[in-house]
């Protein structure tokens, strides 16, 4: 009887042991087929990934453009080409190679690097810089967006673009009109007067080069104009504080 009862357990444990392994064994085949190796990527995925990396390259063959450029022009302001080797992280030869190739052509006007200027670069990169200033303060700022794209090379400044991001900052300007000093809004205000009827006049600097030096003056007038501004507002407040206005009685 033991001897019967060693061999029944013997089949049963054989037969589950098989069952088991057949199981298993189309649980994993069904495992593999759902997530099955692929051979090669499809045109989608290949897309997805080199748009990135397009647009990387894109923006970086532009900068490196408009760097070319900006070294002709601190030539032009006497800078020495050991300072703008250093301000550009370019090598000295590299420098001497650009400053030589503009040298060869025809000496241009300075560059005039007051703001009140009407062209249409030069208020585009003022505007740029009043969205720059404005999405850096704001972190709920409806232009950061617009404003990486035209950084990334995604958008362009055509006409229509342009427009979108003056609809963005103006929507900005209200939203935290509060929190805002009031050169903001008197800048803007400004900016878009010179885009509704921009002047027709000839630079000797390229629109990319324009944009970069009235986005950078633009930002620092409006750094230079905000401690006034946010002191203006202290002050008010201050004073009606004395006089007992805003409290209730």
């Amino acid at each position: 009887m033991p001897r019967i009862l060693s061999s029944i357990t013997w089949l049963y444990n054989q037969v589950m042991d098989e069952c088991g392994h057949s199981v298993y064994n189309r649980v994993m085949a069904g495992e593999k087929n759902a997530h099955r190796t692929p051979v090669t990527l499809t045109e989608e995925q290949a897309k997805r990934m080199l748009d990135g990396m397009n647009e990387v390259i894109r923006a970086g063959e532009e900068m490196r453009r408009l760097r070319a450029e900006m070294v002709k022009l601190f030539a032009d302001f006497g800078w020495t080409q050991d300072r703008i080797a250093q301000l550009t992280e370019m090598s000295q030869p590299a420098v001497s190679k650009q400053v030589t190739k503009y040298r060869t052509g025809e000496p241009l006007p300075p560059t005039t690097l007051s703001l009140d200027q009407y062209d249409v670069p030069w208020l585009e990169g003022r505007l740029r810089g009043l969205a720059e200033e404005i999405s850096e303060n704001h972190d709920s700022a409806r232009c950061t967006r617009y404003l990486h794209a035209l950084a990334r090379g995604r958008k362009h400044y055509t006409p229509q673009n342009v427009d979108e991001l003056r609809r963005l900052v103006e929507e900005d300007l209200t939203a935290h009109q509060a929190e805002m000093p009031s050169s903001y809004r008197s800048a803007y205000d400004e900016i878009s007067r010179g885009l509704d009827i921009p002047a027709k006049v000839t630079t000797s600097a390229s629109a990319s080069v324009r944009r970069a030096l009235a986005c950078q003056l633009q930002r620092d007038r409006l750094k230079e104009d905000s401690p006034s501004d946010v002191d203006s507002v202290v002050a008010d407040h201050a004073g009606r504080g004395q006089r007992g206005e805003g409290h209730g009685r």
